[in-house]
Order: C-alpha cells, then structure tokens, then sequence
C-alpha cells in the first residue's frame, strides 16, 4: 500500500524525528552521565577505571565494524532502495543475510581476540601498564567482547528499522544499554549495599568486572527492546548468506569500504588509549575517554540526530536524482549546526568546570584535568557534527570509497598532531592528546570540498561562519563573566550564566534557529511534488 505525502509534509516528517531522536539521545545521555557519575565516584581517577576503560577499546572498534556505526549508515541506502523497489520481504531477505554473516564474523574475530587477549593488551592497548595490571585489563577485555557479538546483531537491526523508517524502538536501545550498566555499577560492582532512601540496593561486591557484566546486560537490553518493531513490520528470518546474490553484491560494495572507514577511526581511538598510557598520568585515559563522552552530548544532539534523521530521506532524493532537493537538505543542515555547535561549544567550555567537580567529585587536580581535556574537546564539535551530514551524504549517494579516502586523511593528521603532543608537550597530559581530535576538522573541511565539486551547485553557508563565531564569543564570553561576578556558589552562577549566554546566542542565530524546522523544504519553489513512499509508520 502506498500513500502521497507532500514535501510540506516530508519537511514535517523530517523536522519530528530529528526532534524525536534528539529527545531520546538526550535521555540517553543523562542516563549515560548518571552511569558515568556512579562509576567515578565509585573508583575515582584510579587504575581500576582506567583499566575498565582500556579493555573496552578493541570490544568497541569490533562492536562499530561489525554493527551499526559501520554497517547501517553504509546499508541503509541500500535497504531503502530494496525496500521501495522491491518490497518489505526482500528487504528483510537482504538484511537476514548480512546480519548473518556479520555474526559469524564478529564471532570469529572475538573468540579470536579472546585467546591472545594478553599480547593484545600487551603490545598493542596499555603498553605502558604492568603485568599485573595489564592481565586485568585481558580479563576485562574477554568479558566485554560477548557483549560485542550481541551488538553484531542489535546494532543491525537498528539499521533495518530506520530504512523502514521506524526510529522509536531504535532510539530506545541505547537508553537501556544505559540501564544495565547503571545495574552493573550500582548493584554487581559495589562492596556495600547503596542506599537510596527507604530503598536498599544490594551489592555483589565483583568490583570492576561488576561494570563489564553490566554491559553484557546492557547488550542484551539493546537488542531485546527492538524485537517488537521487527514482529510489527513483519520480519522474517533467512538462515543463509548466499554472498553471490547480486543484492548480497551490491551491499559489500557499499559496506566494505565503510567497515574500513570505521577502522581507520576506530584504530584513533586505539593510538588514543596507547598514547594515553604512554604519558605516565594517572587518569590520563579516563580523562580522554570522558572528556570525549561530554563533547559527544551536544555532537550527539546536534550532529547526530540531524543526519540520523535526514539519511533515509537522501537516500530517496539519490534514488530519484533529485539533487536539488539533496543539496537543499545539506545546504540548510551545515548552515544549522554551524550556527549552534560553534556556540554550543564556547558556552559549554566556559561553564564546565564547577559541573564537572559536583558531578564526579574528582579531587582539584582531577577536575583540572578533565575540564582541560573536555575544553580541548569542544573545539572539535563544530567539524564532527558537519562530518556526520556530509558523510551520511556520500553514502545515500553510494560513494563509499570518498569516506574511507577522507579517513585516511584524518588518521594521519590525528597521529602527527598526537605524537607530536606526547613528544613536545608531553607534561600537559591528557590536553595535549586531546587536541589530535582537531582531525576531525579537517576531514569535515575535505568533504565538504569534494561533496561540493560532485554537485552541480554548489552548497553555501552564506557567512553563517562569521555567524556562528560571534554567537560564540558573546553566549561563551557571557557564560564566563557571569559566572565570575554572579553571588553565590560556583555551580549555580555557572548554570545561570551557561542559560544566559545560551539565549544569548540564539538571539544571534535565531535565524538559523527557524531553519531547523525547515529542513528539507524548498523555500524558494515552494515546490509541492508528490513523492510514492511505502507505509511506513514511526
């Protein structure tokens, strides 16, 4: 069955899911820093969290090769397309079949990783740790890549329901990842009972393997809460992998270069682990993992949600050759997150540091280090929510190997500007790490060149730039001076100024604030064409 849907309604649709999706990534990420909150004021800056944290890096590049972060924003396109010329049940065809043979995979690579954990550690994750330490981390590391062959599965299906534009379930997932760590930081690891009021928790006392057993949970949460919304549209399971299959074809195509873009990134977050160890700084690696999990709360909200959202719908106007309404959709996206991440970014970095110190309870040298590290973070915001939209570009279009070209480009530039950190300013710690992410700028900068030189016109910012830059020097410089010269506790004089320079900046962007809920209308055509889509519910 199929319904006509106006681009006026289109533009509706697509202004309601990123609205949607940013909603549940904000529950998420409060979930996320309750999680987060739990475990450091649980372990603090120690080696315990730290070690935690390193064993969960090669789980996590498996987990992001494997399912969704590599494989849906590649196989979605593809998905929609079989979707929309072929049916529902070819559609679900393809992806049992590629989920099967991401399974087998990601199973393989694990038990693999899980036999020689102790010369990965060794060699390769936290050089600079002991034996004893490092034999922990190996421990870790086994227990958390089960959770990595349930995300094989999980994070896949997340792709499937968003090519049937079902994004609900999908958004949910990750809030009950949350869940089960919380239940692994507050009830396995703890030696004492928490108490909560007339509630006590009990406690399991395992420690820090409590908070890789919470993942695992965690895991399992995330795939089971979207097994509704594959009953409901219908699913039905295919037990082969027939990799000859010209639509089996098609999708490796895609697919292989993407899952080698993500290892490029994935082997960044690696060096930064490695590099990390590397500095002899006690909470260097925790401070680079947070300070990077804090910059990804507005990314995510901003970045994220926009071109979660708009994929499907670029992958339709590809599908068409409506490269006016393509570039549009780019066009009035780069201009919203330019005008709110750079903002965004100073107002946070202003007003971080007496946040950080209440939420974590870091002792002053901790909380210095981490609120370094995050405002070295905030730089990178603005490049990697344009990266999001103009890599989501090249994959509804199909052209995966621009991704994978540019990756190559932002690995190299974050090892030299990484190691060059450790060399020369290797006393500024974590900070000088931080600042690699800059790497991130300049891939968005290189995509953005190419996109706009495959484009029959070119996409324009119209100086939002400039824009965007004063917007963040009155909200961040506001939020400063406020918090300096407001009476009263450093944590409520930051919130009200990081709220005042907030309404500050959007004052000067209001324009662009107004544009956000026009994506993907036609403003000078006022164009009303009619477009078939399938039944598809959210």
């Amino acid at each position: 069955m199929t319904v006509k849907i106006s681009s006026m309604k289109k533009l509706s649709f697509l202004s309601r899911i990123t609205l949607l999706l940013g909603f549940f990534f904000t529950l998420d990420k409060l979930l996320g820093f309750l999680r987060v909150i739990i475990i450091a004021r649980a372990f603090n800056l120690s080696f315990q969290l730290d070690a935690f944290n390193a064993a969960d890096i090669l789980p996590t590049l498996l987990t992001a090769l494997m399912s969704g972060e590599a494989l849906s924003m590649a196989f979605i396109p593809i998905l929609t397309q079989t979707l929309t010329l072929r049916g529902r049940q070819a559609a679900w065809d393809l992806f049992s079949r590629v989920v099967n043979l991401a399974f087998i995979i990601t199973g393989a690579m694990s038990l693999i990783a899980a036999v020689f954990a102790d010369p990965i550690v060794r060699m390769w994750i936290t050089p600079g740790f002991n034996a004893s330490q490092q034999h922990i981390v190996s421990l870790l590391m086994r227990l958390d890549l089960i959770a990595a062959v349930i995300f094989s599965i999980s994070g896949l299906v997340v792709g499937g329901l968003q090519a049937n534009e079902h994004f609900l379930l999908p958004a949910l997932a990750p809030i009950l990842y949350n869940i089960g760590q919380i239940f692994g930081a507050a009830i396995l690891a703890p030696a004492a009972p928490l108490h909560l009021g007339p509630i006590t928790l009990p406690a399991f006392n395992l420690g820090v393997y409590g908070l890789a057993y919470g993942v695992i949970l965690g895991a399992a949460l995330h795939l089971l809460i979207q097994i509704p919304a594959l009953v409901r549209y219908g699913f039905r399971w295919t037990p082969s992998i027939k990799i000859n299959d010209p639509a089996m074809i098609a999708s490796l195509k895609v697919i292989g270069p993407r899952v080698l873009t993500v290892l490029l990134v994935q082997l960044m977050f690696v060096a930064r682990s490695y590099l990390g160890s590397m500095l002899g700084q006690t909470g260097a690696i925790t401070s680079l993992i947070y300070g990077w999990m804090i910059m990804e709360v507005p990314e995510t909200l901003l970045g994220t949600a926009i071109a979660t959202a708009m994929l499907p719908t670029l992958s339709e106007y590809a599908a068409r050759a409506d490269w006016s309404g393509f570039r549009q959709t780019i066009e009035k996206a780069i201009q919203v997150l330019i005008a709110l991440s750079l903002p965004a970014g100073a107002i946070i970095a202003a007003g971080i540091h007496p946040i950080l110190r209440a939420a974590f309870h870091f002792d002053e040298a901790g909380t210095d280090l981490l609120t370094f590290t995050t405002r070295i973070y905030m730089l990178t915001l603005c490049g990697y929510a344009l990266q999001e939209v103009a890599a989501r570009a090249f994959y509804a279009r199909k052209e995966a190997l621009i991704p994978l070209a540019t990756a190559v480009i932002r690995l190299l530039t974050y090892l030299v500007i990484g190691i060059s950190g450790l060399i020369f300013f290797k006393s500024i710690g974590a900070p000088a790490i931080a600042l690699a992410e800059l790497s991130l700028t300049v891939e968005a900068i290189v995509m953005l060149i190419i996109l706009n030189h495959r484009m029959k016109e070119p996409v324009k910012i119209d100086g939002i730039l400039l824009k965007g830059l004063v917007a963040a020097l009155f909200g961040g410089g506001a939020t400063y001076i406020l918090a300096l010269m407001l009476p009263g506790g450093a944590l409520v004089t930051a919130i009200l100024g990081m709220i005042v320079g907030t309404i500050i900046a959007l004052m000067i962007v209001r324009r662009e604030v107004r544009l956000f809920f026009k994506l993907g209308k036609d403003e000078n055509t006022g164009s009303n064409k009619t477009v078939e889509y399938n039944n598809r519910h959210v």
